[in-house]
C-alpha cells in the first residue's frame, strides 16, 4: 500500500470522516436519552461435582475432562426450547394472574381479553405447563393465539435467550444463572423460578434414568451369577466323580515322589557298582600266589570257611522272606562269629597268611552282602515307581478336562465381579452423583451503570472506520497513478523520478531556481529537479550519448515545461544546451525569458545557428508539418552533427506520442529518451499501447511523475 496515496485519498474525503462520525453521535445521543434502566439478577447452583465435602468418598480421583462435559451438557439442557418454553408459561401465568403485581404492562393483545377469555388462556397455559409442551406457532391455530400472546409480552423464546446468560467458572462447582430487564422483580423471578423449575425436572430425568439403569445391572448381575454357580458347579462335580480334589497339587506331589525314587534308585545302582568292583579285587587277591594270603591256619581256616557258607544259607532265608527282621540277626550273629575267628586266628599268627586270606574273605563277605542289600533295594524302589508312574500317567487325560472346566468358571466368575462391580459404583453415584442445588437465590439488584457512554462511543467509532472502510474501498478501487512505484508497475519500467506541480502564472524556470522565499514548493521542485537531472546525466554519460528527446502519452501533461527545466538545471553544471522546443509555458516577459528563440528550420536551410552563453533556444515548427517533408534524412542526419559538436546536450521537446506520426520523426534523430506522465491519470487502453511502444523504442530510460500533489 502506498500510505502516500492513502493519505491523499483521506484528505479528499476528511470531511466525510469527520462529519459522519459527529452526526451518528449527535443522532444516538438523542436516541439513547430515553433508554430504560436494566436491573440484573443472578442465582448460583451448585452440582457437587466438584465439592469435595459433598462427595462419599472424598479421595477419589476427579476426571476433569469427563466433569467439563457433564456441565457442558447442563448448561446446553438449560438452554433447550422446552425449558425455556416452561419459564415463558410461568411469567404468562404470573402476570395473568395477578394482573396487579404484573412485571409488565399488557400488550394490546392481552388487553384486548375479557376476564372470562383470561380465565380459558391460563386453563391453556396451566395445561401446557402441566404437560411440558413445546410452544411453537402451531399454538396459534386455535381460538387464542398462545404463541403470539407470549410474544407480544416480551416472554417469547427469543426474548428470553437474548437476555439469560448461562454461564460456568472453570474449576468452579457453581452454575451462574443471569437475567437483565428493566424490572428488578421480574429479574429475579426469572433466574429462581428457572433454576427451581430445571432442577426439579433434571433431577426428576436423572432418577428415572439411574433407577432404569439400576434394574438392568440388576438383571444382568443376576444372570452372571447364575452362570458362574453353573460352571462352578460342573467344576466341583467332575472332580468328585474322578477322584481328583486339586488336580495340580496332587500331581505335583506324585511327580516329586518319583523324583525322590529315582534319586535314591540311581544312588544305589552306583552302590551295587562299585561293591562289584571291590568284589573283584578281592577275588582276584585270593585267587592269587600272594604269600600273604597264600597259607592259612586249616582248622581255622575250615571253620571260618563252614560259618561263611553257613552265612550264606542264611543271607539267602532273609533275602527270599523279604528282608525279615530275625532272618537278619542270625546273619548279623553269624557274621560276628566270623570277625571273631579272623580276628583270633591273626592274633595268634601275625604273619600268618591264613589270616591275612581270612581278613580278605571277611572282606568279601560283608561286601556280598551289601550288594545284595542294594540289590534288592532297587528292585523294591522300581516297584515304586511302576506304581507311582502309573498313578501319574492316569492324572493326565483329566488334566484338558478340568483346564476347561476351570477356565469357563474364571471366566463367569470375572464377568460377574465386573458385573458387580459396576453395581456398585453405579450405586455409589447414584447416592454421591450429581446433586444440584440452589446456593444462592437471585435478588432484585440496583439499576446496572448507564451503557449510554458505550453507546455513543461505540457509534462513534463505528461510524468513523466505516467511513475509513469506506475511504479505504475507494483508494483500492482507484486506478488513479499518484507515485512513481505505482508508474513503474503500471508501465512495467523504469521511474527515474518525480516533479512537483507548480502553481499560479509565475512558472519561468529561472524565477524558480532563483527564489529566495520561504516557498516550500519551489525548494521542493528544485530538489527534484536536481534527482532527475543526476539519473538523467548517469545514464547518458554512460555511452556518450548528447540528444535526449522527451515526450508524453497525451499534451499538457507538462513535458516543455521539463525540458525547459531540464536545460536550466544542466546550463547550471557549466553545460552549453541546445533547447529545441515548442515556445516555453511562461508569462511573455523580457525579463523572465530564458533565452533569444531561434527558428529550428531555418537552421536546417541555412545551417547556422547563434549560440548564447549556456543556453540556446530553437523553436520547432509549430504547423505541424513533417520534418521529412522539409529535408531528406541525410540532410537532417547532418544538420544534428553540426549541432552535437558544438553544444554539450541537446534537449529535444518531441510531441506527444498521440501525435504518433511526427513523434517518430523526431525520435530517429534522438539518442535517448524520457516520458514524462501526469500524477493523478489512470492508463487507457490506448495509452497502453503508447507505453508499449516507446518502451520498444532504442534508448528508452524511463518515466517522469509531473505535477505531483504535496499533501
Amino acid at each position: 500500500m502506498d500510505i502516500k496515496s492513502f493519505l491523499r485519498v483521506v484528505k479528499k474525503y476528511k470531511w466525510l470522516l469527520i462529519l459522519v462520525p459527529i452526526t451518528v453521535v449527535v443522532i444516538t445521543y438523542f436516541l439513547v436519552q430515553n433508554l430504560p434502566k436494566e436491573y440484573s439478577s443472578r442465582v448460583q447452583i451448585s452440582t457437587g461435582l466438584l465439592d469435595p465435602s459433598k462427595k462419599v468418598i472424598t479421595n477419589e480421583n476427579t476426571d476433569l475432562f469427563q466433569v467439563s462435559q457433564q456441565f457442558n451438557n447442563i448448561i446446553e439442557k438449560f438452554k433447550m426450547k422446552r425449558n425455556i418454553n416452561l419459564l415463558s408459561y410461568n411469567l404468562i401465568l404470573h402476570d395473568l394472574q395477578n394482573s396487579n403485581k404484573s412485571f409488565r404492562k399488557y400488550s394490546d393483545k392481552i388487553d384486548s381479553l375479557n376476564a372470562s377469555q383470561r380465565t380459558e388462556v391460563i386453563k391453556l397455559f396451566q395445561e401446557k405447563l402441566a404437560t411440558k409442551s413445546i410452544l411453537t406457532l402451531a399454538d396459534n391455530k386455535g381460538k387464542y393465539k398462545l404463541h403470539d400472546l407470549v410474544e407480544s409480552m416480551g416472554y417469547g423464546e427469543e426474548a428470553l435467550r437474548k437476555n439469560i446468560d448461562i454461564s460456568h467458572l472453570e474449576n468452579s462447582d457453581y452454575i451462574n444463572i443471569e437475567y437483565v430487564s428493566e424490572n428488578p422483580e421480574l429479574s429475579a423471578y426469572v433466574v429462581n423460578n428457572f433454576a427451581a423449575d430445571f432442577i426439579t425436572n433434571y433431577s426428576g430425568e436423572v432418577s428415572v434414568n439411574q433407577n432404569n439403569s439400576m434394574g438392568l445391572l440388576d438383571s444382568v448381575l443376576k444372570q452372571k451369577e447364575s452362570i458362574m454357580n453353573t460352571k462352578n458347579n460342573s467344576l466341583a462335580s467332575f472332580k468328585r466323580n474322578k477322584g481328583v480334589l486339586n488336580l495340580d497339587e496332587q500331581s505335583a506331589t506324585v511327580y516329586a515322589q518319583i523324583n525322590t525314587y529315582e534319586a535314591q534308585r540311581t544312588e544305589l545302582l552306583r552302590s551295587i557298582q562299585s561293591t562289584q568292583s571291590a568284589l573283584s579285587v578281592i577275588n582276584s587277591k585270593l585267587r592269587g600266589n600272594d604269600p600273604l594270603t597264600a597259607g592259612s591256619s586249616r582248622a581255622d581256616n575250615r571253620e571260618i570257611v563252614r560259618l561263611k557258607k553257613e552265612r550264606e544259607n542264611a543271607t539267602s532265608v532273609w533275602v527270599s522272606n523279604g528282608f525279615k527282621s530275625s532272618d537278619q540277626s542270625k546273619v548279623d550273629s553269624l557274621t560276628r562269629i566270623i570277625q571273631d575267628k579272623s580276628n583270633s586266628n591273626y592274633d595268634e599268627n601275625v604273619y600268618d597268611p591264613r589270616a591275612s586270606k581270612q581278613a580278605l574273605g571277611t572282606q568279601k563277605t560283608a561286601l556280598e552282602l551289601q550288594l545284595a542289600q542294594a540289590q534288592a533295594g532297587v528292585s523294591t524302589i522300581d516297584r515304586q515307581l511302576s506304581v507311582l508312574r502309573a498313578r501319574y500317567n492316569s492324572m493326565v487325560p483329566y488334566d484338558a478336562d478340568i483346564q476347561n472346566y476351570q477356565r469357563e468358571a474364571d471366566l463367569a466368575t470375572k464377568e460377574y465381579m465386573t458385573a458387580l462391580d459396576q453395581y456398585h459404583q453405579n450405586e455409589a453415584g447414584k447416592i454421591s452423583g450429581l446433586q444440584l442445588k440452589i446456593e444462592q437465590l437471585g435478588l432484585p439488584g440496583n439499576a446496572e451503570p448507564s451503557k449510554k457512554i458505550i453507546y455513543l462511543a461505540g457509534s462513534g467509532f463505528g461510524s468513523f472506520f466505516l467511513c475509513l472502510a469506506f475511504v479505504g474501498l475507494v483508494f483500492f478501487l482507484d486506478n488513479k497513478i499518484v507515485s512513481s512505484r505505482q508508474l513503474a508497475s503500471a508501465t512495467n519500467s523504469k521511474s527515474l523520478g518525480v516533479l512537483n506541480r507548480i502553481e499560479g502564472n509565475e512558472r519561468s524556470i529561472r524565477e524558480i531556481w532563483n527564489d529566495k522565499s520561504d516557498n516550500l514548493n519551489y525548494d521542493l521542485y528544485r530538489d527534484m529537479l536536481r534527482s532527475l537531472r543526476f539519473e538523467v546525466d548517469r545514464l547518458m554519460s554512460a555511452d556518450d550519448s548528447k540528444i535526449l528527446g522527451i515526450t508524453s502519452l497525451v499534451s499538457g501533461e507538462g513535458k516543455t515545461f521539463v525540458a525547459y527545466s531540464l536545460a536550466y538545471g544542466f546550463a547550471m553544471t557549466g553545460k552549453k544546451i541546445l533547447l529545441i522546443a515548442d515556445d516555453a509555458p511562461v508569462v511573455k516577459s523580457d525579463s523572465k525569458a530564458l533565452a533569444v528563440s531561434q527558428n529550428f528550420q531555418t537552421f536546417l536551410i541555412k545551417k547556422e545557428i547563434q549560440t548564447e552563453d549556456l543556453i540556446t533556444i530553437m523553436n520547432k515548427n509549430t504547423s505541424g508539418n513533417s520534418l521529412l517533408e522539409m529535408q531528406s534524412i541525410k540532410n537532417l542526419h547532418a544538420g544534428f552533427d553540426v549541432l552535437r559538436n558544438q553544444f554539450d546536450m541537446i534537449i529535444i521537446d518531441v510531441n506527444s506520442l498521440r501525435d504518433i506520426n511526427i513523434a517518430k520523426e523526431w525520435l530517429l534523430f534522438t539518442e535517448k529518451n524520457i516520458a514524462v506522465f501526469e500524477y493523478g491519470k489512470e492508463l487507457s487502453d490506448n495509452d497502453k499501447e503508447l507505453v508499449d511502444y516507446i518502451k520498444k523504442t532504442p534508448g528508452f530510460l524511463g518515466w517522469v511523475l509531473n505535477k505531483m500533489q504535496v499533501i
